[in-house]
């Protein structure tokens, strides 16, 4: 896997002669010369799909903050879930109780195994534009915890469906100006910066804002990948290969993968996401070996962006192996 560093990062780092850093163990990254500054850039660049991202809000018995990489191998982004408007709760909260040592050591263990370290906000409990919340404002202090606890990055769950459904472009504008003033602070490049939408929310001319149409024209191109919800939507939405990759159902038109794909998105952002579970979600659920069998003729037909799932410990190393098996064997 190839590090993307923009000509500007590069430029940055002195680097004319190194387009391409390797995704070598951080500790290795020493024996470049360079300085403090380039070496933390360099380890927080966002890698290159496939992407393997796995969330997690659940406390779990003896264990603070993110599991033993051990846990997660095969998944290379983890998300620590949830800080809210009001702050940090769940595992979030977790990582700001463990001491600056500990998440060092957490962070350097995370990085020798090629695993990104991240935060989602929002979630289904936290209506930011509903609630009235300022997008700028909101925007600077969730970077600003980005950075006070060291992480690589940001995944912005929002999910205020009544703020979608009002239809106003209210919804649409906050996320737009919240995403803008997120890349002011935590610049492409050097941070991660996703997005985990619903996937109708790509239906065309099914919302009066437009949703996320509407946001990927404005700030699509800040947006490193999209971390779609294939789930939750209908007791039969998404839930096989056809109805996932290719034709979804006439309540959410041109929501299947790759009708996402037709409206402009590239299939390097567009990430399967799934519950581990029929716990995990209300619907949308699939096997890992049928997962496994549909990231097969996904890839075989030109993508290979990557899954994400919701949420550990319920999918682990070895729900990840078996749904890379066909597609991006471990």
């Amino acid at each position: 896997m190839l590090f993307a560093l923009s000509r500007i990062v590069v430029a940055f780092l002195g680097l004319a002669a190194l387009p391409f850093v390797t995704s070598a163990p951080a500790s290795n990254l020493t024996s470049l010369d360079l300085s403090t500054e380039a070496r933390d850039i360099l380890s927080r660049a966002v890698p290159s799909p496939p992407h393997f991202l796995i969330y997690s809000d659940q406390p779990v018995s003896g264990e603070l903050g993110p599991p033993p990489v051990s846990e997660i191998a095969g998944f290379n982004v983890f998300a620590l879930a949830f800080l809210l408007v009001d702050g940090a709760f769940d595992k979030a909260k977790e990582w700001t109780r463990l001491s600056a040592a500990q998440r060092a050591r957490v962070k350097a263990e995370y990085a020798a195994a090629g695993i990104k370290l991240i935060v989602s906000v929002f979630g289904a409990t936290d209506a930011p534009t509903t609630n009235g919340a300022d997008p700028v404002k909101t925007a600077n202090e969730m970077a600003d915890w980005v950075k006070e606890f060291d992480l690589d990055g940001i995944d912005v769950d929002y999910e205020d469906f009544d703020a979608v459904n009002a239809g106003d472009g209210e919804a649409e504008a906050w996320v737009i100006s919240f995403t803008r003033q997120l890349r002011v602070r935590l610049p492409q490049g050097k941070f991660i910066l996703t997005h985990a939408p619903v996937a109708p929310w790509f239906s065309p001319n099914k919302f009066g804002g437009g949703a996320y149409v509407t946001i990927n024209k404005a700030v699509g191109h800040l947006i490193d990948w999209y971390n779609l919800q294939f789930y939750n939507q209908g007791d039969t939405e998404y839930t096989t290969c056809e109805g996932l990759l290719f034709t979804s159902s006439k309540t959410w038109p041109k929501s299947a993968l790759f009708q996402i794909a037709s409206s402009g998105i590239p299939f390097s952002k567009l990430v399967i996401g799934k519950p581990a579970t029929s716990d995990d979600a209300s619907n949308g659920f699939m096997s890992t070996s049928e997962l496994a069998t549909c990231a097969q003729e996904a890839k075989r037909l030109g993508w290979g962006a990557g899954v994400m799932v919701w949420e550990f410990p319920n999918a682990n190393a070895s729900w990840i192996r078996t749904v890379r098996s066909k597609a991006f064997p471990v």
